[in-house]
């Protein structure tokens, strides 16, 4: 038994109550993930990551070359849901109205009548969003970290589950505008899709070389069920040095002398959701280091800018994370009844309750 987690802590009922809410997650997760590999070939890793935005109530950013399938993984993860579905279009010419939508006067009714924009569903596939300008990007602003859209002085509030799936290539493709700091920063994680092995593109051949899989893909999980599961993964219990231990990353960010802009506290609370979703993705009602620490180059990276002679020494933000992991000190799970101030209750267990 791992000393991170003491069911006897915790109660019975309660670890009743998460095993079928466990078996429950398992269930939707594993339909809704093979649903998106049988159109997604040899990249399981990016199918996880993205479940586990989906499940932390996080927005995905995907980017690398065109015809890798980025497009095609967001309109997978989106039609294997049964919930209401916008695709944006991101060109230079595109509005933030177009977005947001936009109060239009009405003759009959001689009021204004709001029209809602492509940002009113539950999954928005933004494709290609840095080809639209900065003005036209800073509509998402408001939606991706509220959850709502301010038209005219009045607040509309999105529907849930809300996620934003954006797709874009590198910045030095032509054609292109870099994200604003705030817009990547709402982003819980980033992904690159990559090229696929020559057996996936085997496979690809056979599988999309006749009718697209999109076509006869079928929703496998509804919005209602997503939002259960979102819900379990609130309850997973992140203890205090695991906690801990996500704070001293984000802050060696803002400390590190390749850095001119660290990741901010945003970035800290994302960090923990996304942790707490692959907990739960694993099966386990309570975090480990290992679950932050396979998550923080996916979460932090894109928020970072180095520093000029960094970038003159060819210094990646990834390898300026990778960095901190190896420096940062992990938490080792405690014994009970251990000194310095961790022993019993300290990781995986539920702090006592007040009666």
């Amino acid at each position: 038994m791992s000393t991170y987690d003491d069911p006897a802590s915790r109660g019975g009922a309660t670890a009743r109550e998460y095993g079928r809410v466990g078996e429950d997650l398992t269930a939707t997760v594993e339909r809704v993930r093979g649903s998106v590999e049988g159109v997604i070939e040899g990249k399981p890793e990016v199918v996880q990551l993205a479940l586990t935005v989906l499940l932390a109530e996080g927005h995905l950013l995907i980017e690398d070359v065109p015809g890798v399938g980025k497009t095609m993984l967001a309109k997978a993860l989106a039609r294997s849901i049964d919930c209401s579905v916008r695709r944006i279009q991101f060109t230079p010419d595109l509005l933030p109205s177009d977005i947001t939508g936009v109060s239009i006067w009405d003759q009959q009714r001689r009021d204004f009548e709001f029209k809602p924009g492509a940002i009113f569903a539950q999954i928005v596939i933004g494709d290609e969003i840095n080809r639209a300008s900065p003005k036209t990007q800073s509509a998402l602003l408001e939606s991706m970290e509220e959850r709502q859209v301010t038209i005219d002085g009045q607040t509309y509030e999105l529907p849930s589950p809300f996620m934003v799936v954006a797709t874009q290539n590198p910045v030095e493709m032509e054609g292109t505008y870099p994200l604003p700091e705030a817009q990547r920063d709402r982003f819980m994680a980033r992904v690159s899709v990559g090229y696929p092995s020559v057996e996936a593109e085997l496979q690809m051949l056979d599988v999309h070389g006749g009718v697209s899989p999109l076509e006869d893909l079928q929703p496998v999980a509804h919005a209602h069920e997503i939002m259960k599961l979102i819900e379990a993964v609130r309850g997973v219990h992140v203890a205090e040095p695991v906690r801990r231990y996500a704070v001293d990353l984000v802050a060696a960010t803002r400390t590190h002398p390749d850095l001119r802009l660290g990741a901010s506290p945003r970035a800290t609370l994302h960090l923990l959701r996304a942790s707490k979703a692959a907990a739960a993705l694993a099966g386990r009602d309570y975090a480990l280091p290992d679950d932050v620490q396979a998550l923080a180059v996916m979460v932090l990276a894109h928020r970072l800018l180095p520093t000029a002679q960094a970038q003159l020494n060819r210094r990646t933000a990834e390898q300026v994370v990778q960095e901190i992991l190896q420096r940062t000190p992990v938490p080792t799970a405690p014994q009970q009844g251990g000194l310095g101030g961790l022993g019993r209750g300290a990781y995986g267990q539920q702090p006592p309750r007040s009666r």
